[in-house]
């Protein structure tokens, strides 16, 4: 299933900061970054289980935020794209 994942992370201090590096790299394992906070991760959902656990370990509850939005498994229509695209899409077969 296609999910959007975006995330807010107070960074007013150092440990902001390195929670902010934190979330990005456990969302980097999973998809693709499409913008600066903003992720689709296509993931089945024993995955989306271990990525929520991660992030919710990761992040301050009190200070921070991270939303899923699923998209499901028929996600191609519903993504509309205006302006530079993305190299390749996630599930794009690509030769080396």
């Amino acid at each position: 299933m296609m999910i959007v994942l975006s995330y807010d992370v107070d960074t007013t201090d150092a440990a902001g900061a390195k929670r902010l590096r934190k979330v990005a790299k456990i969302c980097e394992a999973y998809g693709c970054r499409v913008q600066n906070s903003v992720f689709e991760l296509l993931v089945d959902p024993a995955q989306l289980v271990a990525l929520k656990a991660q992030l919710t370990q990761a992040i301050n509850q009190e200070k921070d935020s991270v939303r899923l939005y699923r998209l499901g498994s028929n996600w191609r229509p519903k993504i509309e794209s205006l302006g530079r695209g993305l190299r390749y899409e996630q599930d794009d077969v690509i030769i080396l």
